[in-house]
């Protein structure tokens, strides 16, 4: 069972922060990436796989201030 994950991301402002941010959630395995925007994303993943910790630590990696929204 997938469960979904909303995003609050800071330091966003462009598309190209977008193409980033997208690049490092499906680098992420039982990730899928739902949606970005700047300053937002929603992904659904696999708990068996991946935690909300290591999505947000995903985005934190490449320079962005992520937090769940739940």
């Amino acid at each position: 069972m997938e469960n979904t994950l909303n995003l609050s991301i800071d330091g966003m402002h462009c598309d190209a922060c977008v193409r980033r941010v997208t690049n490092a959630l499906t680098g992420v395995e039982g990730v899928h990436v739902g949606s970005v925007k700047v300053g937002a994303a929603t992904v659904t993943f696999d708990p068996q796989k991946t935690s909300p910790e290591q999505i947000t630590g995903a985005i934190d990696s490449i320079g962005f201030a992520a937090r769940s929204d739940r």
